[in-house]
């Protein structure tokens, strides 16, 4: 049976105008068959945090939801948040079920979860999840390298490169933005 997916989220930091921001695609499937063409995988927890999700969609609203939980449990430490989330959703039983990534980023961190308990903080303060995230993070990059366009511009014109690219990705750009 197939499952019901979203794709392509990307994140990035600015840390000298300590500014974050995340943005997606709004493809969502089911198998090879495009459901929704605007849907929203970003969200913002707060004025500071913001949340992408790719994967299985229900899993994932599972997951925004529990981090939220974290992030008030723990509302001065995202870093702790995210590694309480992860070992959560690790150990539980039913959680660790669910098939999804998340993208999680505030003004100074930017991370990816994963289900398996993996927390990965990149060397470049850009985070890329879903099926089109190698295109879009390679655009990421570059842009990034070669231009002086401020981080939205790149994270919005990244994910359009990766439509143009994946099929699972399309050019209806979300974007969120955190200071």
């Amino acid at each position: 049976m197939s499952k019901i997916r979203s794709t392509t989220v990307l994140g990035m930091l600015d840390k000298k105008r300590k500014i974050a921001v995340i943005g997606s695609d709004g493809q969502v499937t089911l198998g090879e068959t495009v459901m929704k063409h605007t849907a929203r995988k970003i969200r913002k927890i707060g004025k500071h945090i913001l949340i992408g999700f790719a994967g299985s969609t229900a899993d994932a609203l599972t997951l925004y939801e529990k981090f939220e939980t974290k992030v008030n449990e723990y509302p001065s430490n995202i870093t702790r948040a995210v590694i309480e989330l992860a070992k959560e959703w690790r150990m539980d039983r039913a959680l660790r079920r669910l098939e999804a990534f998340m993208a999680i980023l505030d003004p100074a961190h930017a991370f990816v979860v994963s289900g398996s308990g993996d927390i990965i903080e990149p060397d470049d303060d850009i985070v890329a999840i879903g099926s089109g995230a190698p295109y879009a993070l390679a655009a990421a990059r570059a842009l990034a390298a070669h231009s002086k366009l401020p981080v939205r511009d790149i994270v919005q014109e990244s994910i359009r490169i990766a439509g143009q690219i994946g099929i699972y990705t399309n050019t209806e750009v979300h974007i969120e933005e955190a200071k």
